[in-house]
């Protein structure tokens, strides 16, 4: 007997990515990987296959460790990468200062040095600010970088950018973290391939982002330079992040990187969110949208905006979003990979009525 739906299967929101379901093309992949019996914790087909085509798009020695969730990769990345007085340089704004309720500190006893950035990203002088001290047994030692990208400011690196900062924490001794969870909305922005702005760029480890691109609960750590970590084989199941059935979580990364689903759905969310920027811009500049204002240079699938507190909470009545910083009245706005352009429409719809009203 079919099981019906607990929800209204057309409700969507511009509150998380987070919140849109899983792919289509990627429940077949999973159907698809469910017959019959596998080896566990990582040594089936799809586990080994998702290596090959990890190194087709990394480079030769990159190796993947599929885990359950971001929190869960960013915590065996740095923790692989650092001994137990070590310390990461980080934005203030990174998720793993911000909203992994302390886990990269709890789980593995290192350091977080943070600095305030207008944008959410790291430059080579930001990050001088907090490299310094080594030697200094008083002093956790600042003994690597972590980037996002995109920001939680839905803000980009280039590649060039990226490679400003690994060279300058490289000079230094210390290795380099992306926290890619939108990894792929950062690849279809910048049109270039991934391997450009992580392996060629410098990076050395990655945490490779799935959930918020169509993927039911799949992430991966990617180490790029094998001697930057030390290990991740324990390191994945001390954690709790060990998978035995992977072959689902190994299937899912296999299918963003099929057909290039994972470009193809992150380039849709980025297009929506560029439509929705565009709308409100046109708004503010024919002056039927009082009060807005774009705060943020996001061309991925984020708009972060500023609007009075009870205009906001009216439209978040009407159609879900989080405050971002709600003292200075900053909210965000995220599409996802089944954002339509009829929600976009109606979202702004919704928007410039409630701005009306006030």
């Amino acid at each position: 007997m079919p099981i019906s739906p607990l929800h209204d299967p057309e409700w969507r929101s511009f509150a998380s990515d987070n919140y849109a379901g899983v792919h289509p093309e990627v429940l077949a992949a999973i159907a698809a990987a469910n017959g019959g019996h596998q080896i566990a914790y990582g040594e089936d087909q799809y586990t080994a296959r998702l290596q090959e085509v990890i190194r087709e798009h990394f480079g030769e020695q990159a190796e993947a460790f599929p885990v359950f969730n971001g929190t869960g990769a960013n915590v065996v990345s740095l923790t692989s990468m650092l001994p137990r007085w070590g310390a990461v340089i980080a934005a203030t704004t990174a998720h793993i200062n911000t909203d992994e309720a302390g886990a990269p500190e709890r789980m593995t006893g290192i350091k977080l040095l943070t600095v305030p950035t207008p944008d959410g990203k790291l430059t080579p002088e930001l990050v001088a600010r907090e490299a310094w001290g080594w030697g200094d047994e008083h002093r956790a030692q600042p003994l690597a970088v972590s980037i996002t990208q995109t920001t939680e400011m839905g803000t980009l690196y280039t590649p060039d950018e990226v490679k400003s900062v690994a060279d300058f924490a490289h000079e230094q001794g210390m290795a380099v973290h992306m926290d890619g969870s939108r990894l792929w909305n950062a690849a279809a922005a910048l049109g270039v391939p991934l391997r450009e702005f992580t392996t060629d760029a410098g990076i050395d480890m990655l945490s490779l982002g799935g959930t918020k691109n169509g993927l039911l609960g799949a992430e991966a750590v990617v180490m790029l330079a094998p001697d930057r970590a030390v290990g991740l084989l324990y390191l994945r199941k001390m954690t709790m992040q060990l998978s035995s059935k992977m072959r689902f979580a190994s299937a899912q990364l296999l299918a963003l990187f099929d057909d290039e689903l994972g470009l193809r759905s992150a380039a849709h969310a980025n297009t929506m969110a560029a439509r929705l920027r565009s709308a409100l811009e046109a708004g503010i500049a024919d002056g039927t949208m009082p009060g807005l204002a774009l705060t943020q240079d996001s061309p991925a699938n984020a708009i972060f905006a500023t609007l009075p507190t009870d205009v906001a909470d009216r439209i978040r009545e009407r159609v879900r979003f989080y405050d971002w910083d709600r003292a200075r009245g900053e909210v965000r706005w995220m599409t996802a990979w089944d954002t339509t352009e009829s929600d976009v429409d109606r979202f702004v719809a919704v928007v410039r009525e409630e701005i009306a009203r006030s």
